[in-house]
């Protein structure tokens, strides 16, 4: 059932928040509280899973993955099915939120800013509709 999740799911991820990697720990230390206007969870366990980080409120998962991950099926399954319950993920690897920090914060930036709105159409000559052509 959607949101359940296993206490072998929470024992896992209270075990993982007490020894997160060098990069979780650096990106936890820039997004951790509201820094970017909304609050992130860690290691928070959903379903079957537990997600690196978190915001419940845009549906936005962020996964920082050493070389284990590298072309993994169960990646892509678990991916596919926060995606079917309507979740975002970004995927960054331990060297590029070490090495590239400010870049990776960008990219979360802007997948937690909403896009504008499509312009609306311009009515004028020639559309339907118009009421400069009726005169």
């Amino acid at each position: 059932m959607l949101g359940q999740t296993s206490k072998a799911a929470k024992r896992f991820s209270t075990s993982l928040r007490k020894q997160p990697t060098d990069a979780e720990r650096l990106l936890w230390q820039r997004i951790r509280g509201e820094q970017l206007g909304v609050r992130f969870r860690r290691q928070h366990p959903f379903l079957n899973y537990v997600l690196d980080f978190v915001c419940l409120e845009r549906k936005l998962v962020i996964e920082v993955d050493g070389g284990q991950h590298a072309e993994s099926f169960s990646d892509e399954k678990r991916d596919g099915d926060l995606r079917a319950v309507g979740f975002r993920i970004l995927r960054f690897w331990n060297n590029e939120v070490l090495a590239q920090t400010d870049a990776v914060l960008e990219k979360i930036v802007s997948e937690l800013t909403p896009s504008p709105p499509p312009p609306l159409p311009l009515k004028g000559r020639g559309d339907v509709g118009s009421t400069e052509d009726s005169i």
